[in-house]
């Protein structure tokens, strides 16, 4: 693995593992959906130029509280485009910073924006008093980018096709 793969997270398939057509790989992202993952895998629209999309659910109303309670101030969608001729798929991550504004939240977004590729992790905790008497921090919350994106790589990676991150452009 070179140094450029490193700052991409692009990752190769072992050795031996015979590439799927790419039906097969689109197929195997899209299975990766789950009515109890706070994220989904959907079909690109035109305008983001991509092939399939994976996001954060957090416009749904039953990720909406989840979201609201974790105070997640970003979110992340993932592009990604399938390149059959190299057996890759090529991803591009977006965040946004948002933030919760009104009586009944509603996402505002601001003016900060990245793309290429993002990691980023955030957790919350709390003290509580334990069984033992003695206080203990007790992790809330913790929101990770990997989350999102280690499943994805593992279909890809277990398809035979490598996963290769971009810095600017799908």
């Amino acid at each position: 693995m070179g140094l450029l793969d490193r700052f991409t997270g692009t990752q190769h398939p072992d050795r031996g593992v015979a590439p799927l057509p790419a039906m097969e790989v689109r197929e195997a992202l899209l299975a990766i959906n789950g009515a109890d993952k706070p994220y989904v895998v959907r079909n690109a629209r035109p305008a983001e130029k991509a092939d399939l999309v994976a996001e954060w659910r957090i416009l749904e109303p039953a990720w909406r509280n989840f979201f609201l309670k974790s105070q997640l101030d970003r979110t992340l969608k993932i592009k990604m485009r399938l390149v059959d001729g190299k057996h890759e798929v090529r991803a591009l991550d977006e965040q946004l910073e948002i933030s919760w504004v009104g009586d009944t939240p509603r996402i505002a977004t601001s003016a900060e924006y990245s793309r290429g590729q993002v990691t980023t992790t955030s957790k919350r905790w709390t003290i509580e008093r334990g069984a033992d008497g003695r206080r203990h921090l007790v992790e809330d919350f913790a929101f990770d980018t990997q989350q999102l994106k280690d499943p994805l790589r593992k279909a890809v990676l277990g398809a035979g096709w490598t996963w290769r991150g971009m810095l600017v452009r799908l």
